[in-house]
């Protein structure tokens, strides 16, 4: 579509734009792009990329500015990328928390803020399967118990279950043992196919027991992911994003709701590695002035999350994508090994 000329001028002008901030003029990339040519030469090409609709001209400039389309061809084709050293990924590393999974998750999210200046988002793992490691039963009132599950990577959740009738404690305590000792180590879609055959064989009261403890255990296991978002605040001190206070308020909501952000990490779950979202192409209106930067982590080479970088347009792609990518493979390995 371009000739190598053109191509050596649009990536001229979008690198200084993302330098400076302000429009790029002829005399500019006269004197970056390294081509002998006349001004006048310079000004046909740029005519020729503003009518392709790569670049655009403000109103108040005579400069150029890169648009949506712009940016796209020169991350698709023009961007050399230089992966990150080993020393950098080993300071990384160190910056990452691993003591439980979410607080590695919230490292993350506030690591790839920090190192990019930008809101950094991370999705918690999904879970890959509805096993238990551990289940027990404990008494809170009249018909009350508290239902307190497991995972096989530690996490714990609790859940209340409302039961037909009032259960002492040592009943509790030995549905418990014959829960653990019967199918600990199972999913609970499992557990329910074993059940339906055995309930026969099972007293009442435990199997009562059983039955909540599948429904309420497995919503609890499979709850809706989660989204870490750090730095969003960054994004107010950003000359192309902070001067519609409107969009920011839209923008804010975005970022509190969670649910667009998450359906889009969503997507990119089944990306092969990074994933740019330029403008409009994240599908989320109050997001059509941001660039969305994103890739898969995974555990023990399963996908299990996606993690990203939401700033500007006008951002240096270059330290961004290899900043996401080594994230994301930092917090696979660090998740894989716990």
């Amino acid at each position: 579509m371009l000739n190598e000329r053109a191509q050596l001028l649009l990536k001229t002008l979008i690198e200084r734009y993302i330098a400076d901030g302000d429009p790029v003029g002829s005399r500019t990339l006269s004197k970056y792009s390294g081509l002998e040519l006349s001004p006048a030469s310079i000004r046909n090409v740029m005519a020729d990329l503003e009518e392709m609709g790569f670049i655009t001209s403000p109103h108040t400039s005579a400069g150029r500015v890169p648009t949506a389309r712009g940016y796209r061809f020169f991350v698709d084709t023009l961007l050399r990328v230089k992966p990150l050293d080993q020393v950098e990924i080993t300071q990384l590393e160190g910056q990452l928390e691993v003591d439980n999974r979410q607080r590695l998750v919230t490292s993350a999210s506030h690591m790839l803020s920090e190192l990019t200046a930008f809101a950094g988002v991370v999705m918690t793992p999904r879970r890959q399967d509805q096993a238990f490691r551990h289940l027990e039963f404990l008494r809170l009132s009249e018909k009350r118990v508290l239902l307190i599950v497991v995972a096989p990577d530690g996490d714990v959740h609790n859940r209340i279950l409302t039961t037909a009738r009032d259960y002492t404690p040592t009943e509790l305590i030995e549905a418990s043992n014959f829960v653990n000792q019967h199918y600990a180590g199972m999913g609970f879609d499992q557990i329910r196919l074993r059940v339906q055959g055995e309930l026969v064989a099972l007293k009442q009261d435990v199997s009562a027991l059983m039955n909540a403890a599948i429904e309420v255990g497995s919503a609890a296991m499979t709850s809706p992911e989660d989204l870490v978002v750090s730095g969003e605040r960054n994004l107010l001190g950003i000359p192309d994003l902070s001067t519609d206070m409107g969009r920011l308020r839209e923008m804010f909501n975005v970022f509190e709701r969670k649910t667009a952000l998450l359906h889009l990490l969503d997507t990119s779950l089944h990306a092969h590695g990074v994933q740019i979202f330029i403008g409009g192409e994240s599908g989320i209106l109050p997001l059509d002035e941001c660039s969305i930067v994103t890739a898969p982590y995974e555990i023990d080479g399963q996908v299990v999350g996606t993690l990203g970088v939401i700033g500007p347009t006008r951002m240096a792609y270059e330290r961004v994508i290899p900043i996401v990518d080594i994230t994301a493979k930092l917090i696979g390995s660090a998740l894989s090994h716990r």
